[in-house]
């Protein structure tokens, strides 16, 4: 029996400021959370905004979704896609976050290596997302 998975990529600006501590804490929170409703996906996080993939089934991921929208933290939360998908992109939950303190310059190169199995048009929202956030040499 094949259980349809969906898909909802969405974009969002930090209220305030998280720290990669907290940022850190979340994640793990979420993966926690994720998990137990059978949900994967990818978060991408450079101290201003949140870029996210939830996989999974469509009542969880919708429910997630939802959660997340109404979450004080995040404004200008923007769905960027989401529909039902064949399989999943990322097979794991994976996240790549940047410490506002210290960004990392490889962010593009950890990102890369997250999305081998990500379809074109979402490969190209992370890199590029990771692309706009390198620190200035």
């Amino acid at each position: 029996m094949s259980m349809s998975l969906y898909q909802i990529m969405y974009i969002s600006t930090v209220v305030g400021t998280v720290t990669s501590q907290q940022c850190a804490a979340m994640a793990q929170m979420s993966a926690i959370n994720n998990r137990r409703n059978d949900v994967t996906g990818l978060l991408l996080f450079n101290s201003r905004r949140f870029l996210q993939v939830l996989e999974g089934p469509k009542d969880a991921v919708d429910r997630i979704f939802t959660r997340i929208h109404a979450d004080p933290r995040h404004r200008a939360v923007v769905k960027l896609r989401e529909g039902p998908i064949d399989a999943r992109e990322f097979g794991e939950w994976a996240m790549a976050y940047d410490d506002p303190a210290r960004p990392s310059a490889d962010l593009k190169d950890k990102v890369a290596a997250l999305l081998v199995q990500a379809g074109p048009s979402t490969r190209a929202h992370f890199i590029g997302s990771a692309d706009l956030h390198r620190p200035a040499a």
